[in-house]
C-alpha cells in the first residue's frame, strides 16, 4: 500500500517521521530551532514558518496528521499532480503560521498594555507566549480538508469516532466553525485553532484564484 501513495505525499510523510524520531532523540534542540516562535521571541527565526510544519509534539499528533495527509492528500495529489499539490500544501501551512502569528501579536499587545497598567499576571503570560513553540502540520492538514470539500463537496466522509458520515462540504463547515468557536472562546488553549483556520482561509483563496484563472487542474 505504501508504494501506491503518490510521491509528494509519501515524501512529506517520510520527512515528518524522520523529524519526529530526531526530536525524540535530540529533544529540546529540535524544538528550539525548528518550531515556530512568536516573531518577537529570542528563539524566532524566519525559516520556522516552514520548518514547524514538519515538527510534532507527540505520537498521537503525528499519527493523526499523517493519516489525514494520506487520506486527503493522496486524492488531491492524484487530481492536481505533485507540483501543484506541494505548492498548495506549503501555502496553506505557511499561511496558517502567518495567521497564528498575527493572533499572537494581538494577544501580546493586549498583555503589554496590561503590564503597563501594573499587572504581574500579564507579565508571566507574556513570558509564556514568547517562549511557547508551535509545531505540527495541522494548518496544512485543515487546508487539505478544505480543498477536498471544495473539489468533492458531495463525497461522503465517515468517521470512526464519533460514528458519523456526512458529505465533505458539511465536514468542512463544521470543522471550520468548531475551530473559530474554540479560537474565540480560548477553550483548549494548547491548540493553535487560528492556525487551523489560517490553513483553510489561505487554501480557499488559492483555490478561488486557480478557478478564476482556469488553472485548477493544470
Amino acid at each position: 500500500m505504501f508504494n501506491r501513495i503518490p510521491p509528494v505525499v509519501k515524501n512529506i510523510i517520510i520527512i515528518n517521521i524522520i523529524m519526529f524520531v530526531a526530536t525524540l532523540i535530540i529533544g529540546n534542540f529540535m524544538y528550539e530551532k525548528l518550531s515556530l516562535f512568536y516573531f518577537k521571541s529570542q528563539f524566532f527565526k524566519p525559516y520556522q514558518f516552514l520548518t514547524h510544519m514538519f515538527m510534532h509534539g507527540s505520537f498521537v499528533h503525528i499519527l493523526f496528521n499523517m493519516y489525514t495527509l494520506f487520506f486527503f492528500g493522496s486524492v488531491l495529489e492524484n487530481v492536481w499532480g505533485g507540483k501543484k499539490f506541494l505548492l498548495y500544501y506549503l501555502v496553506t501551512g505557511i499561511g496558517a503560521a502567518i495567521l497564528h502569528s498575527l493572533v499572537l501579536h494581538l494577544q501580546a499587545t493586549g498583555l503589554e498594555n496590561a503590564i503597563t497598567a501594573g499587572s504581574y499576571q500579564a507579565y508571566e503570560q507574556l513570558r509564556i507566549l514568547y517562549n511557547t513553540p508551535t509545531v505540527g502540520a495541522s494548518g496544512a492538514i485543515y487546508g487539505l480538508l478544505l480543498a477536498y470539500g471544495m473539489l468533492f463537496p458531495n463525497n461522503i466522509i465517515g468517521l470512526v469516532f464519533p460514528p458519523v458520515a456526512l458529505k465533505a462540504k458539511y465536514f468542512v463547515i463544521i470543522f471550520g466553525a468548531i475551530e473559530l468557536l474554540l479560537g474565540l472562546t480560548g477553550r483548549d488553549s494548547g491548540v493553535a485553532h487560528f492556525a487551523h483556520l489560517g490553513g483553510m482561509i489561505f487554501g480557499f483563496f488559492l483555490i478561488m484564484h486557480w478557478k478564476k484563472n482556469n488553472r485548477m487542474y493544470y
